[in-house]
């Protein structure tokens, strides 16, 4: 989320993948321009800091200069089912460093959404199974992003048994449901944003109470420049059944309580 989030993984991501033996890291990075959408070269710098996938959301675009990089970048993934003329692809199989294949693909809710998007449900469906877990890839990472509690929850049972991972951003705040599914799929509804929680889900705070107060607005939103808490999920799997075999939330830096595997 804005300066403070680039720069909390800029700094906390490296440590942690050599402290962590992390063999594959996904950011979102949806709101890392400003708040509002990704710039190719902000994009540059979250895979510098060790970033081996970045993926979108519903303000994939707003930064004009991402129709280009995401031709350009194959390891930038915005959602499956968003306007089917869209650059880009919702799924890519990645290669970690010790050669297992692991899909990665992101879906968009439709529940409290502005847009009406496909369907998100048979979009990761067909993915799924064209993708085996513990067969064609030895992990698979759904993301669902998405306004609705209930609906990433639905998404995390409709992808038990087939993902090893199902984990749901976009509110910004991370969520106290993480869990490993009966079918091996390890869930957390919201992993929570890299950015300043002093804040309103990562905006300066000014703007938006005179918004929820008076009903009427003066100057756009703004990132807030605090320190920074880098939010996530850790989560271990088996390469021959693709399960999750551990999970554990991520909270490092920041003002939030510290968590970690």
């Amino acid at each position: 989320m804005g300066r403070a989030g680039r720069a909390a993984v800029a700094e906390t991501l490296p440590r942690l993948r050599a402290e962590w033996r992390l063999d594959f890291v996904v950011v979102n990075g949806e709101n890392a321009s400003g708040g509002m959408g990704l710039t190719g070269a902000h994009a540059k710098g979250l895979f510098e800091a060790g970033a081996d996938c970045v993926t979108l959301g519903d303000h994939a675009f707003d930064q004009k200069d991402m129709l280009q990089a995401i031709g350009n970048e194959t390891r930038i993934i915005r959602p499956l089912n968003f306007a089917k003329n869209a650059p880009g692809r919702g799924h890519r199989v990645f290669t970690d460093g010790r050669g297992r294949k692991i899909l990665v693909a992101q879906v968009l809710g439709q529940v409290f959404m502005k847009r009406a998007f496909d369907d998100p449900f048979s979009a990761i469906d067909e993915v799924l199974r064209a993708h085996p877990r513990g067969g064609a890839v030895q992990a698979a990472i759904v993301e669902v992003h998405c306004e609705a509690t209930s609906e990433k929850m639905a998404m995390g049972h409709f992808c038990d048994g087939r993902a090893s991972l199902v984990v749901g951003t976009h509110t910004h705040i991370p969520t106290a449901d993480t869990q490993i599914l009966p079918g091996g799929t390890a869930f957390q509804g919201d992993a929570g944003m890299c950015g300043d929680y002093l804040s309103v889900i990562g905006m300066e705070k000014t703007e938006p109470m005179r918004r929820f107060v008076t009903g009427m607005g003066k100057e756009r939103f703004t990132p807030a420049l605090g320190a920074a808490t880098l939010s996530g999920v850790y989560v271990e799997t088996d390469d021959k059944t693709g399960k999750a075999t551990k999970v554990s939330m991520i909270r490092q830096g920041g003002r939030l309580e510290q968590a970690g595997p």
